[in-house]
């Protein structure tokens, strides 16, 4: 948070989602704000403003704070997982600033107690209060769990080295004590466990406990399923994953130049933002407690739809989607938002929507079916251009227009192959493809590299 959002936030005064606690403040204390801002509707505690006089009293050591705010979180059942607490300013004074997400999946407690925020304080909850928090938000969330057979040397530490240098966690935490705080980790008196969430995001193995758990990419030529494609499937970590199904997508679409006033400037079908957004979503929030099925992303000549495993979570629809939080994986989520793949605010679909206009592409679709939700990005209409004086000599060879597409393609791709060539052109048949191709290799206008499978063709 920026120095004019905490005074923002401060003019404000405590409230349903404020609180000011002083430097001194113990961690059980700390902890009670947590899990009534947690069991509500989420907020902020500024640590270093007097919660009496409301006079800002700023820290004297920021990092003993933040570890202080962290063992708070630790202390909650089960452990608050939230975003790093931030150091920054108030009139001109260090202050911390504890975020709390709204949506968060679990009933948090405090030594047995319930506590939910009313007004400005932190008041037990009624029974049929909490009785109704439970039905909505479940007990516990698979994430969370821990498998039996997992182990902590079933953990790749060079994974979890790497993350705790990009989290930049500068106090005197142990890796340990990171994987807890973050959910990654369980403690059975003094046996470490992995959770299932640990195992999914720095797993030296993830598939070996949830073979499931990986993406299915395939590209068809055409506008539906067909005999021909390319599928890819990928494993490893989460973070892995993401990184391969965006290299996936990316070398597989299509890529256009369009003139902007003297110059040009490439177009791909799909804006790239977007389509990390895409990924990381599902990612992030599918159901990994259903197994037999994995995240698919099928790729067509005018769309990608990405499909993950599991309905919407809570109170989401696909109605409210855009004003609605909650975190079905509120460890994976926040690892993620650590490292830099998504906002802990939960505003990806948001952004993919924004992405998707900016472009000058049609809404993104989003659908919830029997067991899962899929996102559908459209591809975005650019033309293909090419130089007028070459367009002109096309036009004076008689080439048709199917060809012409070709030849607009190979201005701006070094080669074509038979299959991107149908992506062009997918109302004609094969053999119409073929046709074209040959024909232009006899009028000395492309050259034919390779043979079979591997063939492709060049400008002359």
């Amino acid at each position: 948070m920026n120095t004019d959002e905490i005074l923002a936030l401060y003019q404000q005064g405590e409230g349903p989602d404020l609180e000011f606690k002083s430097e001194n403040t113990k961690p059980s204390k700390l902890a009670e704000t947590l899990i009534a801002l947690a069991n509500a509707q989420g907020g902020v505690v500024l640590i270093g403003v007097n919660g009496r006089t409301g006079e800002v009293e700023g820290v004297r050591d920021p990092r003993l704070t933040r570890e202080a705010a962290i063992e708070a979180t630790l202390l909650c059942e089960p452990p608050l997982i939230l975003p790093l607490p931030e150091v920054t300013s108030l009139q001109e004074k260090p202050v911390i600033a504890v975020v709390v997400p709204e949506g968060l999946p679990n009933v948090y407690s405090l030594n047995g107690r319930y506590l939910a925020r009313v007004g400005s304080l932190n008041k037990p909850m009624p029974a049929a209060t909490l009785r109704r928090l439970l039905i909505e938000r479940g007990e516990i969330t698979f994430e969370m769990l821990a498998d039996p057979r997992a182990t902590f040397a079933d953990l790749d530490l060079n994974k979890v080295a790497d993350y705790a240098r990009a989290f930049r966690w500068g106090g005197n935490m142990s890796m340990e004590e990171l994987l807890l705080s973050r959910g990654c980790l369980t403690r059975d008196k003094d046996q470490y466990r992995p959770t299932n969430a640990g195992i999914l995001l720095f797993g030296a193995e993830p598939q070996k406990f949830f073979m499931n758990a990986q993406i299915i990419l395939v590209q068809y030529p055409g506008l539906e399923m067909g005999d021909e494609f390319i599928r890819e499937d990928i494993g490893g970590t989460l973070e892995e994953q993401i990184d391969a199904a965006e290299l996936f997508l990316v070398r597989n679409m299509r890529k256009t130049m369009r003139l902007v006033g003297l110059g040009r400037e490439e177009v791909t079908e799909y804006p790239v933002e977007a389509v990390r957004e895409m990924v990381v979503n599902a990612v992030a929030h599918r159901d990994y407690s259903i197994r037999g099925e994995a995240i698919r992303i099928s790729m067509f000549n005018d769309r990608v739809e990405c499909y993950s495993p599991g309905r919407l979570p809570g109170h989401v629809t696909v109605q409210n989607i855009l004003e609605e939080r909650f975190s079905r994986n509120e460890a994976i989520v926040q690892v993620l938002a650590d490292r830099g793949y998504i906002e802990r605010l939960g505003y990806g679909i948001n952004r993919m929507i924004q992405i998707m206009k900016d472009h000058g592409a049609q809404p993104p679709l989003f659908e919830e079916r029997a067991g899962g939700f899929q996102v559908t990005l459209h591809a975005v209409a650019a033309e293909l251009t090419a130089d007028p004086a070459e367009m002109a000599k096309w036009l004076a060879l008689g080439l048709n227009e199917r060809q012409i597409r070709a030849l607009q393609y190979l201005s701006t791709i070094p080669r074509i192959t038979n299959r991107e060539f149908r992506r062009l052109c997918p109302d004609v048949s094969n053999e119409t493809i073929r046709s074209d191709l040959a024909d232009l290799v006899d009028r000395n206008i492309l050259l034919k590299i390779g043979d079979k499978r591997a063939t492709y063709y060049i400008l002359k």
